[in-house]
């Protein structure tokens, strides 16, 4: 049996909650950053600015409602609510699948692609300010570090 912390945990675990809330905390300040600059330039929320990046990828010319939630992290729902609101803009539209006539894609419109296009530099923009602010900050300045080790792989 492993030494217990103070708390009664196994050792480590407390270790790995404090790394978790670090990394939440980046990710709070990033996706702010990020939300205030799209909203502000775009009237874009990052979650719709992440649904027309995913259908402007050369592979995402139709998205099955069901991949699109599962690359979003968010629930069947939320992505179906989040697709009719920019289906209501004009941004994008949802068709049958091509493959089997039977699921719902979703596909970027030109407005929506176009839309995407000039709010890929604001976002890239965004990030960039949000990692700098954040390596400048004792607690946060190894995690940012650890994230240049990250780039090259897409989940």
């Amino acid at each position: 049996m492993s030494p217990a912390e103070p708390s009664g945990a196994p050792t480590g675990t407390a270790d790995r909650a404090q790394g978790w809330r670090t990394l939440a905390a980046l990710h709070a300040r990033i996706e702010d950053e990020i939300e205030r600059a799209l909203q502000r330039r775009h009237g874009l929320s990052v979650n719709e600015f992440c649904v027309l990046h995913h259908l402007a990828e050369p592979d995402g010319r139709h998205v099955r409602m069901q991949q699109l939630a599962d690359k979003l992290v968010l629930s069947q729902s939320a992505t179906t609510r989040l697709v009719a609101r920019l289906e209501k803009r004009g941004l994008l539209t949802r068709v049958l699948s091509e493959e089997d006539r039977r699921g719902i894609c979703a596909e970027a419109t030109p407005e929506g692609r176009e839309l995407h296009a000039e709010a890929a530099p604001t976002h890239n923009a965004a990030l960039d300010d949000a990692l700098a602010a954040a390596s400048r900050l004792p607690e946060l300045a190894p995690l940012v570090a650890a994230l240049e080790g990250l780039a090259n792989l897409k989940v």
